[in-house]
C-alpha cells in the first residue's frame, strides 16, 4: 500500500478518516495507462479518482494536468465545490475551474490561454477544445483524464463522442493516462474495453460493496389503478415519508410525471413541507438553487428525473422514492445509491408501482437488486454520424493525414471494427456531401492538398463548432415570465407550444402559467392560473421495460401462487390463468375475444414499448393485407391491443418470421419514424445545422423542413447515401427496437397458444384504459362507410340502391 504524503495524512486525520482500501489501491496504481475503479455510491469514489492528481500536483505542475469528464454539467460544478475544501484545507495551490455550456465566453477564452491545473468538463466541451488550433498547446501538460460514472456515458452517443476525443487526446499527449469512475455496472469487462485505447488492456479495481440496500415497496391504502404513470393514488403515503426523513428524492422516469405529481404533491401538502422540483427542461438558474437549497439542508423533497440520477452528493438524502416501475435495474440500483451518501451504510429507498401491472415488475426489479443482477445491452459497433463530426472536429483543428486520422479511430474501442471502406466513406460525406450533394458549395467543406486535408473555407469552422454536439434538443421552446425583468422558466418542446392559443395554461416547474404569446421562439406567460393545466411535452426519455426484467417477470408467470405479491394482484393473475393463460417465455400468448362491437387480438410479447409498438404496426399491417379489417391498436412494454372488424382465426401468419423484416422495411421506408431518425443523426453529422449564426438558433420546424427535403432528395436520387444507411442502422436499433421483436420471435419459435374467449380477459383489460392509440387507416373504414350508406338506404326504402352505395359513402363519416 502506498503511503499518503504527510500533508495528506495530517488532513486524513483532521477529519477522522482513514484511506480506503479502493483509494489507496488507486494511488499506488497511479501510473497504470487505464484503470476502471467500480466502488458502491458514498464510497469515496471521486476522491480515489482525483487523490493521485492532487498528490502529484502538490510537487507543482505547470498548466492542465487532470481533465475530468462527467454526463451532467451539475456535477462538474458539484465536484468542484467538493474539490476546493480538501484543497483548500491542505493550502494546495491548485486551480480547479469547470468548463461547460453553462461557463461564459470570457472564462472559457482565459482557461484557453491559461488552463487550470484541473479542468472539470462534459463531452461537448472537451470535443469544442479539440476543435481549436491550438489545442495541442492546452493539453501539452496533461497527465491524466477521470470519466465519471462511465457507464451512463457508455449508453450514448456521447459516450462515443467522448472515446473519440480521448483517442485525440492520446495523440496529443501519448502518455495520458485514463481513469474511469461507476457505481452500477452490469458488465465490468465490456466498461473495461470501451475505457481504454484498443486493443490495450484496462485493469479493474473493485471496492468493498457495502451493505445490501433497504428496499422495499411503498404500502398504500388505496390500490394501484389499473392504468396511468403518475403514481397519483400514492400522494399521501408519500407525503408520510417525506415527514420521517430528512430529505427525500422522488423519482419519476418522465419530466411531465414529475411535473404532475408535484403539482398534487404540493397540493395535499398542507403541512407547508419544502419541497422542490429539479429536471433537465427548468433553466438552469432554477436548477441551481433547488441544489443549493439541498446542500444547505433546507428541502424535506425534491421532486426528480434523470437529472439527479448520477453521483451528486446529497448528504442529508436519507430516502428515495421510485415512482414508477424502474424498467430497468442498473438505473434503480444508481438512483438508490442516492439514498445515506456514506460508506457502509445501506441505502433506504422505496418503490411505488404506478399501475397494477407494475406492482409485479417492481417485484421482479427489487428481487433482482437483490441478486445484485444488473441489466444491460451489449454494444453494438460505434455510430457513424459521430464519426463524421470528429472528423469535422479534426479538420477545424488544423490539416489532417487520412492514414493517421483513421488510426486514432480505430484506437477508440467502439470503433475499433472500423473498416477503412467505412471510413472513406464518413471523408468522403464530409468532404463532399456525398454523390448527390457534391454539386452544392454548402457540403464542400474539405479538399485535399499535398496529402493534408484541409477545410475548403476557413470560416466554416466557426459553424462547425457552434453545431458540435450528439445531444439533440432543438426541437425545444424557453418558457420566460412575461414582463420586464421577467425570468427564465425553462423550456418546453416546440410542438407542444404549437397546440397553445392565449389563455391555455400548463404546468412549469410545478407553477401552472397562463399562455400569452411567443415572440421570437420564446412563450411569454404569466401567473393567471384560472383553467385546468395542460400537459407539457418534454423530450425525456420514455424508458422501455429492458430484457432482463422482462424475463424475470415471465419466469413469475411459472409460479404456483405470489406470495410476494399483494393480495389484489396475486388474485388478478389468478383469474388470468383460470380463464386464459398466463404468457410464457418460451411460447407467444394470442387472445382473441370481442367487446364493444369490435374483435380485439391482444399479443403478449414483452419486448418493450418500443418494439411492441413496432410490432401492433406490422401485425396491422399484414392483417389489413390478409382482409381482416384492423382498425387500430395500442401497445405498452408488454402487449399490443389490436382491434377490427373481423376475429383473427390463424394468428401465425402475422408473426411468421418469413418476410416480416421486409414488412418492415417496406413500412419503415416512408414513415416518420425514417423522417425523425435522419434529422437526428444528419445534425450530428453536419449536414443539417441547429445553429447558423452566433446566438440564432434555428427553430425545429426548420430543421425538419430541412431534413425533409434532403431526406426526399436523397431517397429519389442517391438511395445508397452514407446518411440513409446511418438512418437506417439508427432506426432499427433505436426508435422502433427491431432487434427486440426479433428476439421475441427467436425465444418463442413460432410456438403460439392462440386463446379464443367470449369477453376481455383480466391481463387484457388495463390496455383498454391506455393512452396513446394509434389509428389503421385502411379497408376498414371503407367497409363502415359502405355499411352505414347501406342502413341509410334501408331506413329510406331504398334497398335496391336507387343511389351507388359508395358515392353516398363518400359523404358520410364515422363517429
Amino acid at each position: 500500500m502506498t503511503a499518503l504524503p504527510p500533508k495528506f495524512d495530517t488532513w486524513f486525520a483532521s477529519k477522522g478518516w482513514t484511506i480506503h482500501p479502493h483509494q489507496a489501491d488507486m494511488l499506488a496504481r497511479a501510473a497504470d495507462p487505464s484503470l476502471l475503479l467500480i466502488a458502491p455510491t458514498g464510497g469515496g469514489k471521486t476522491l480515489a479518482g482525483f487523490l493521485p492528481s492532487l498528490v502529484e500536483l502538490a510537487d507543482g505542475h505547470e498548466g492542465l494536468h487532470t481533465l475530468y469528464v462527467s454526463p451532467l454539467k451539475a456535477l462538474a460544478a458539484d465536484i468542484r465545490r467538493n474539490l476546493t475544501a480538501p484543497i483548500d484545507q491542505m493550502g494546495l495551490d491548485i486551480r480547479v475551474e469547470d468548463r461547460t455550456g453553462d461557463t461564459s465566453y470570457t472564462q472559457r477564452r482565459r482557461q484557453r490561454a491559461d488552463p487550470p491545473h484541473i479542468l472539470l468538463t462534459t463531452p461537448e466541451s472537451l470535443a469544442l477544445l479539440l476543435s481549436y488550433e491550438d489545442a495541442p498547446r492546452i493539453f501539452r501538460g496533461l497527465r491524466r483524464v477521470i470519466v465519471d460514472e462511465i457507464h451512463a456515458l457508455a449508453e450514448s452517443k456521447r459516450g462515443d463522442q467522448l472515446m473519440l476525443g480521448l483517442a485525440r487526446l492520446q495523440g496529443l499527449v501519448p502518455d495520458m493516462r485514463r481513469v474511469g469512475l461507476s457505481a452500477t455496472v452490469e458488465d465490468p469487462a465490456a466498461i473495461a474495453s470501451f475505457l481504454a485505447r484498443h486493443p490495450d488492456p484496462c485493469d479493474i479495481l473493485y471496492a468493498d460493496p457495502g451493505p445490501e440496500p433497504d428496499i422495499a415497496m411503498l404500502r398504500t391504502d388505496a390500490p394501484p389503478p389499473w392504468a396511468g404513470g403518475g403514481g397519483r393514488y400514492a400522494i399521501p403515503a408519500v407525503l408520510e415519508e417525506v415527514k420521517k426523513h430528512k430529505t427525500t428524492l422522488i423519482f419519476h422516469n418522465t419530466r411531465a410525471q414529475a411535473e404532475i405529481f408535484f403539482h398534487e404533491l404540493w397540493l395535499a401538502n398542507e403541512d407547508d413541507l419544502p419541497i422542490g422540483i429539479h429536471h433537465g427542461s427548468l433553466s438552469r438558474e432554477q436548477r441551481a438553487r433547488v441544489e443549493a437549497a439541498m446542500v444547505a439542508g433546507q428541502l424535506r423533497a425534491i421532486v426528480c428525473t434523470g437529472s439527479l440520477d448520477l453521483g451528486i452528493d446529497w448528504g442529508d438524502v436519507d430516502l428515495v422514492i421510485q415512482v414508477g416501475a424502474p424498467k430497468n435495474v442498473k438505473r434503480l440500483v444508481q438512483r438508490i445509491g442516492r439514498a445515506n451518501h456514506r460508506y457502509n451504510a445501506p441505502s433506504k429507498a422505496l418503490l411505488v408501482p404506478a399501475n397494477r401491472f407494475e406492482i409485479v415488475e417492481c417485484v421482479a426489479a427489487l428481487a433482482a437488486v437483490r441478486e445484485r443482477d444488473l441489466d444491460g445491452d451489449p454494444r453494438g459497433p460505434g455510430p457513424r454520424d459521430v464519426l463524421c463530426q470528429h472528423i469535422l472536429i479534426a479538420a477545424c483543428s488544423g490539416p489532417f493525414d487520412a492514414d493517421d486520422l483513421y488510426r486514432e479511430m480505430k484506437s477508440a474501442g467502439a470503433y475499433a471494427s472500423l473498416t477503412r471502406a467505412q471510413f472513406d466513406d464518413c471523408l468522403d460525406f464530409v468532404a463532399t456531401g456525398g454523390y448527390a450533394l457534391r454539386a452544392y458549395d454548402r457540403w464542400q467543406r474539405l479538399m485535399e492538398r499535398d496529402g493534408q486535408w484541409h477545410l475548403r473555407d476557413p470560416r466554416a469552422a466557426q459553424r462547425i463548432r457552434m453545431n458540435i454536439g450528439t445531444i439533440m434538443d432543438t426541437d425545444l421552446v424557453k418558457v420566460r415570465m412575461r414582463g420586464r425583468g421577467g425570468g427564465l422558466l425553462g423550456e418546453i418542446e416546440e410542438g407542444f407550444a404549437a397546440t397553445l392559443t392565449p389563455g391555455d395554461t400548463f404546468l412549469m416547474g410545478g407553477q401552472i402559467v397562463r399562455y400569452e404569446s411567443m415572440r421570437e421562439m420564446v412563450v411569454e406567460v404569466t401567473r393567471r392560473a384560472d383553467k385546468p393545466p395542460k400537459i407539457a411535452a418534454y423530450m425525456g426519455t420514455k424508458f422501455a421495460t429492458s430484457t432482463q426484467l422482462s424475463q424475470r417477470i415471465l419466469t413469475m408467470f411459472r409460479q404456483d401462487d405470489w406470495p410476494g405479491l399483494p393480495a389484489h394482484t396475486a388474485e388478478w393473475l389468478a383469474l388470468q390463468r383460470q380463464r386464459s393463460h398466463l404468457p410464457q417465455a418460451d411460447r407467444l400468448l394470442v387472445e382473441s375475444f370481442p367487446h364493444d362491437g369490435r374483435q380485439h387480438t391482444c399479443v403478449y410479447g414483452f419486448a418493450g414499448r418500443n418494439a411492441m409498438q413496432t410490432l401492433g404496426l406490422l401485425a396491422t399491417q399484414r392483417m389489413e393485407r390478409e382482409g381482416l379489417h384492423p382498425m387500430g391498436f395500442v401497445a405498452t412494454d408488454y402487449a399490443v391491443l389490436i382491434w377490427g372488424l373481423d376475429r383473427v382465426v390463424d394468428p401465425a401468419p402475422l408473426f411468421d418470421p418469413a418476410n416480416l423484416r421486409e414488412d418492415f422495411e417496406t413500412w419503415l421506408g416512408g414513415n416518420a419514424v425514417m423522417k425523425r431518425t435522419f434529422k437526428a443523426s444528419a445534425t450530428i453529422a453536419g449536414l443539417v445545422d441547429r445553429v447558423t449564426r452566433p446566438g440564432e438558433r434555428r427553430t425545429g420546424k426548420q430543421q425538419s423542413l430541412s431534413a425533409e427535403i434532403l431526406y426526399d432528395t436523397l431517397r429519389r436520387y442517391d438511395p445508397d447515401h452514407l446518411m440513409l444507411r446511418i438512418t437506417r442502422e439508427e432506426a432499427l436499433k433505436g426508435l422502433v427496437d427491431y432487434g427486440r421483436i426479433e428476439e421475441m420471435l427467436a425465444r418463442t419459435q413460432g410456438r403460439i397458444d392462440h386463446v379464443v374467449l367470449d369477453r376481455v380477459t383480466p391481463l387484457a383489460a388495463p390496455l383498454f384504459l391506455e393512452p396513446g392509440r394509434v389509428p389503421v387507416e385502411g379497408a376498414a373504414t371503407e367497409r363502415l362507410l359502405a355499411e352505414e350508406a347501406q342502413a341509410v338506404m334501408q331506413a329510406a326504402g331504398l334497398e335496391d340502391g336507387a343511389a351507388p352505395l359508395a358515392s353516398l359513402a363518400s359523404g358520410l363519416s364515422l363517429r
